[in-house]
């Protein structure tokens, strides 16, 4: 009788509470490794399928399918200057060209990037402006290829012209049109 036994007849508790703790962590340990094995094996790697710029190109393009809203427009303030001269003898033609323009952009993030460059794309406006002479302005045809020579020149500006280049080799941007609010020749 130098044993004791318990009153309910069930196992001495040290044992049983040793096994129920194997069994915790053995099921822990194998949750953890199922969860850090699946993570591996659905995470994807640019490398292995087709690089980074292909993920970039399918983030882009799934940003425009989503993207059903209407453009954003970048109005800048009004510029005036003086035109070139018509005749070559003389610098000064005593013409000028005040113009309003607005800026056409796709993403309304981009149009707040623009202002970031506010000064920079005001002087290469202004300088093409003031490169041009009157009579280069007056068509519609010569107001057309002003309007491209200013987004080639608002995108370059912002860095795009490192970019893809379009139809024509005209840099792709975030500048998709240039538009004329106002536009008087003096």
């Amino acid at each position: 009788m130098a044993e004791e036994k318990n009153t309910d007849g069930a196992a001495p508790a040290p044992k049983s509470k040793k096994l129920l703790l194997f069994i915790i962590i053995g099921a822990l340990v194998v949750v953890l490794a199922g969860g850090v094995g699946a993570f591996l094996v659905l995470k994807k790697k640019p490398a292995e399928d087709g690089g980074e710029e292909e993920a970039a190109e399918t983030s882009h393009s799934s940003k425009k399918a989503d993207n059903n809203l209407p453009p954003t427009y970048v109005k800048l303030e009004t510029f005036t200057t003086n035109l070139a001269s018509d005749d070559p003898a003389t610098h000064q033609s005593g013409q000028y060209v005040q113009t309003v323009v607005e800026l056409k952009v796709a993403d309304p993030l981009d149009g707040e990037s623009i202002k970031q460059y506010m000064p920079e794309i005001r002087n290469g406006i202004l300088r093409l402006l003031s490169s041009k002479k009157a009579s280069q302005l007056a068509s519609l045809e010569g107001k057309d290829a002003l309007a491209e020579e200013i987004r080639t020149t608002v995108n370059g500006v912002i860095g795009s012209s490192a970019k893809k280049t379009g139809k024509g080799g005209a840099a792709q941007g975030p500048v998709s049109a240039v538009l004329f609010s106002s536009f008087i020749i003096q």
